[in-house]
């Protein structure tokens, strides 16, 4: 059976995509095979983030309708051959997916002997978000640690908690938190709330702390989940979170203020 992963949020803009993206090549890499599928009709972002755009043919919802074979629209990554995109449609509504549609997509997937199913959800609570976390398994909630962002995701939490299809059979989606753009000298400063402040609101198991990287846009500008960049902070924490995911153990990195060497303090850097 697949096991179908929805990355969600309340707020745009947190790293959902970027998330979803290399959750994704980091199960492949691992040497699952994944599908990972973009909800956000009207935009499509996650073609974009995996570097291949101009492969991209047919689309979701065209599969949903009928108009094209999951064959057709699938594409399969040029780094691993075990992964696949199933890119949204820039030119429809929001309302060409439908329950039904959606769900003989994802059998299709399952049926066809995929490991993983990632869903890379819109923002908010509308219908391409309520479809992308209706049939999950497990939700990974992106957050980033301020006031607003953590607010908003409470919302989703209730959602999961009583609108997907587990809930309905009187079960839990296994729900865990991805913290981006964590700065410890930010939260030192009382600028941004720390990993316990978030955990204490939403009640959620953190799975990875993304910390606060360059590298991160560097990689999303070249078309590369930057958790294929493992000389990059964000790259590592995102590798450690796919590991959690899996049910290793890790110790968590890049949540403490890097503390400043002899010589560093000397001569400066």
């Amino acid at each position: 059976m697949a096991e179908i992963i929805v990355v969600t949020s309340g707020k745009g803009g947190v790293g959902k995509t970027t998330t979803s993206a290399s959750l994704a090549s980091g199960l492949a890499r691992r040497g699952k095979r994944v599908a990972v599928i973009d909800f956000d009709v009207g935009l499509r972002n996650l073609d974009l983030i995996m570097g291949c755009e101009r492969r991209v043919v047919y689309d979701f919802v065209n599969v949903v309708t009928g108009e094209a074979s999951l064959k057709q629209a699938l594409i399969r990554d040029k780094r691993f051959d075990s992964l696949h995109v199933l890119a949204a449609s820039q030119t429809r509504d929001k309302d060409a997916l439908t329950r039904e549609g959606v769900e003989r997509v994802l059998k299709e997937l399952a049926d066809d002997g995929f490991d993983y199913i990632v869903c890379d959800s819109p923002a908010g609570i509308e219908k391409g978000a309520f479809l992308a976390m209706y049939f999950a398994d497990q939700a990974v909630v992106v957050v980033n640690p301020e006031v607003s962002s953590v607010r908003d995701s409470d919302r989703i939490l209730g959602l999961l908690a009583s609108k997907t299809r587990r809930a309905e059979n009187g079960e839990r989606v296994k729900e865990f938190l991805l913290l981006t753009r964590y700065s410890p000298s930010r939260v030192g400063t009382g600028e941004m709330l720390s990993i316990g402040d978030v955990e204490e609101v939403l009640g959620l198991k953190t799975i990875g702390v993304i910390p606060e990287s360059p590298d991160v846009l560097n990689a999303s500008n070249k078309g590369e989940p930057v958790i294929l960049d493992m000389e990059s902070s964000a790259g590592q924490a995102y590798d450690d979170a796919v590991a959690r995911l899996m049910g290793e153990e890790r110790p968590m990195r890049f949540t403490q203020v890097e503390k400043k060497g002899f010589f560093t303090k000397i001569f400066g850097g």
